[in-house]
């Protein structure tokens, strides 16, 4: 385990009820109805808010990237993020697809940029060795 030196940030929420629930954060700022996959379903389920999180953590580690080559990110950069809920012989397990779209930037520069960005942010740290993950540079 790595030796913590500052805490920078710690997410609270409060979560009812399961996929079949609600989730509030302590500021009030993410108040949502949870439910399970399926487009009928009302609600947002888990895998949609873990894709939302490591996407934009990932531009983030992205623009952390590119301010050491004294470069700026499009304005439109963009990670499609895909996150599947499986399950093979009864246990469930989670794989993810990140769709990166960095727009005028050179395509060898553009996967320099992602392939450090997912050694770096900690969503990819976090899967890393756990779950499949599949890095594309669109």
């Amino acid at each position: 385990m790595n030796r913590i030196e500052k805490v920078l940030y710690t997410g609270k929420t409060h979560t009812t009820g399961g996929r079949d629930g609600f989730a509030r954060s302590d500021d009030a700022q993410l108040d949502v109805r949870l439910s399970p996959p399926g487009p009928a379903q009302p609600g947002t389920n888990p895998e949609q808010l873990f894709a939302a999180g490591w996407s934009a953590c990932f531009i983030g580690a992205m623009g952390l990237a590119a301010a050491k080559r004294r470069l700026r990110l499009p304005p439109d950069t963009a990670v499609d993020a895909e996150v599947d809920l499986s399950i093979t012989d009864g246990a469930y397990f989670l794989q993810a697809r990140l769709n990166v779209s960095l727009p005028g930037v050179d395509p060898e520069l553009a996967r320099v940029l992602v392939e450090e960005a997912h050694q770096t942010c900690p969503y990819s740290k976090a899967t890393r060795g756990n779950i499949h993950v599949e890095l594309k540079v669109a």
